[in-house]
């Protein structure tokens, strides 16, 4: 199984594809896509299994498969029709970022033909049998999990959170705008099931003590959530600031690339008033 350090921005060690038999896992956002070109070697992938559709994960597909018009684009089925007409999604990101930025940092989305996608929902077996599939929610409500059985090698993308070597400090991604940390708390929990040799993380690379860093990424989810329970947004920003700056080290860099700390908080805080209102006797 190899890693390819798209060198996003131009930086390493912020989103990274991995590659077994052909198949891509999570291939990034069009932005990279001279790198992973240059990475394939003009090697036609046989697929693309994506973790889910967020831009940095999946942004690329829908040009992968302009480029190889046959190739099939795995994904779960709450992501699959965000896949074939990307307009809302992109619109969303925009919104985020502002138009030019988004471009900048995630360059073009094209929509995956519907004929191309194959829609996941979790407990299956795929592409001969190489792969199982879970569905384990909470960073995104269509985030799924594939254990590559072969190697013991569970491709998690975000579930077990961003930790980016030299540094072994882990952050919990959490931007807008779907984060429910009940369910992540029980994603981490299907992931660990599975008894995994190693984690392959999309941000970044692989963690060789699956257990640790499942409990890494969940200590770190629910220090965040404290903190935003009892800090307003700057309150919070400060605080993961200097939380990076002590324990990322070298390596805060990459975390804010790929998860500034406004975003952390808007995620989080939107998690919160939705559940604060479901709570609310009617």
């Amino acid at each position: 199984m190899r890693d390819f350090d798209l060198l996003h921005l131009g930086r390493e060690r912020v989103i990274c594809c991995w590659e077994t038999g052909g198949v891509l896992v999570d291939p990034g956002p069009q932005s990279c896509e001279a790198t992973l070109l240059d990475a394939l070697g003009g090697e036609r992938p046989r697929a693309l299994l994506l973790t889910h559709i967020h831009l940095d994960h999946a942004g690329i597909s829908g040009t992968l498969v302009r480029r190889w018009p046959d190739l099939p684009v795995y994904v779960h089925e709450l992501g699959a029709p965000h896949m074939a007409d990307p307009g809302k999604l992109v619109v969303s990101v925009a919104r985020l970022l502002g138009e030019e930025n988004m471009r900048t940092q995630w360059g073009d989305v094209v929509p995956v033909p519907e004929a191309n996608l194959h829609v996941l929902r979790g407990g299956e077996t795929i592409l001969d049998g190489a792969f199982r599939v879970e569905y384990t929610p909470g960073h995104a409500t269509h985030h799924v999990s594939y254990l590559h059985e072969p190697s013991g090698t569970a491709l998690v993308g975000d579930v077990a959170g961003i930790r980016i070597p030299p540094s072994d400090f882990t952050l919990a991604p959490t931007p807008p705008p779907d984060i429910d940390v009940e369910a992540w708390e029980r994603s981490l929990d299907v992931v660990a099931e599975w008894r995994p040799e190693r984690l392959a993380l999309t941000h970044f690379g692989a963690a060789e003590d699956p257990e640790a860093q499942l409990e890494a990424n969940r200590e770190a989810l629910r220090s965040q959530v404290r903190l935003v329970e009892s800090a307003g947004q700057a309150e919070f920003e400060q605080e993961m600031l200097e939380r990076l700056e002590s324990g990322a080290g070298e390596a805060g860099g990459a975390y804010l690339q790929i998860a500034p700390t406004e975003h952390l908080y808007l995620g989080l805080d939107r998690w919160r008033r939705r559940r604060a209102g479901a709570q609310r006797p009617a």
